[in-house]
């Protein structure tokens, strides 16, 4: 592997790395919040915290899909795989949003059941843990979102909606619960009605997940900001005098791009051989945009 592609792809490597290490800290946190609201949930009565606790432990399972997603987006090309594994991750992200659809319909099911049954009343400490769970996961939600920003990673985004959904629907338990307590006798499925309202939440998340990995996994165009930067970058390369198509697609953690430029007519072979590789290496060397691939192609001025 040349020296420039090994050099870009370690970036690469090191953003997958970096974000797995963020999604097992994730499930270090829904490890131990799984534990208090299952607890919180039996002790207190109220299925809105049982419901989030099942919530929990797929979110362990899910963010496993995504950890195993970034091991392999960190693998480095190899034949059978020339522009490397970075569609593992959209494909995880896309296996998340599958699972929070089943969890949606899951936990819906199980609020119907719970209205339809007689039960007692949930405790007024259970709001305590439901407080602590709800800034616990607006905070990783928020810290995980910026990671997902700042490397460019749809699987961390989708992790962080799916954090931002379980503090909605830890958010939804609250306010069930706080009917509960103060209405008394007869509001005792408060949080029940709570829970399956989340559930609304969830679904409408999962989709808005899924389209996303979709785009990613369909090489969906790059945003018309990201082209622009990369025309402004080709064009300041000495001898090309304009472009014409230029196709830009997210490929995991990074992008690929293919450029068609144009240059003078009587330019040898040579020559022209140059300047693809001076337009190559200067998008290569632009690190904030993330490229790992250049294929340029030259035309003559008509």
């Amino acid at each position: 592997m040349p020296t420039e592609l090994a050099r870009h792809h370690a970036a690469t490597q090191q953003r997958a790395n970096d974000g797995a290490r963020l999604v097992l800290r994730g499930i270090a946190l829904n490890a131990l919040l799984a534990v208090v609201k299952l607890a919180g949930g039996i002790l207190g009565h109220t299925y809105a915290l049982i419901a989030d606790a099942a919530e929990s432990m797929l979110d362990i399972l899910s963010s496993l899909l995504v950890w195993a997603g970034f091991r392999v987006a960190a693998q480095p090309p190899d034949a059978n795989h020339p522009y490397g594994h970075g569609k593992a991750e959209p494909l995880a992200g896309m296996a998340v949003s599958l699972i929070i659809f089943a969890m949606a319909a899951w936990l819906a099911k199980q609020a119907l059941h719970e209205i339809a049954t007689p039960h007692q009343g949930p405790a007024w400490w259970t709001l305590v843990v439901l407080a602590g769970v709800i800034v616990a996961k607006t905070w990783f939600s928020r810290r995980m979102g910026i990671a997902g920003e700042k490397v460019g990673s749809t699987a961390l985004g989708i992790e962080a909606l799916h954090h931002w959904s379980d503090a909605m629907t830890s958010a939804a338990a609250f306010v069930g619960i706080s009917i509960a307590l103060w209405a008394g006798p007869g509001w005792e499925t408060a949080d029940d009605w709570a829970a399956l309202f989340a559930c609304v939440i969830i679904a409408f998340n999962g989709f808005g997940m899924f389209m996303k990995a979709l785009g990613d996994v369909m090489d969906m165009a790059a945003p018309k900001t990201f082209e622009n930067e990369v025309r402004v970058l080709a064009l300041a390369v000495p001898g090309v005098s304009a472009l014409d198509k230029l196709r830009v697609r997210k490929s995991g953690l990074s992008y690929l791009v293919d450029i068609q430029v144009r240059v003078d007519g009587d330019l040898s072979v040579r020559a022209g051989h140059a300047i693809a590789h001076a337009v190559t290496d200067a998008l290569l060397a632009a690190a904030p945009l993330k490229i790992s691939d250049v294929t340029v192609h030259i035309e003559p001025m008509k």
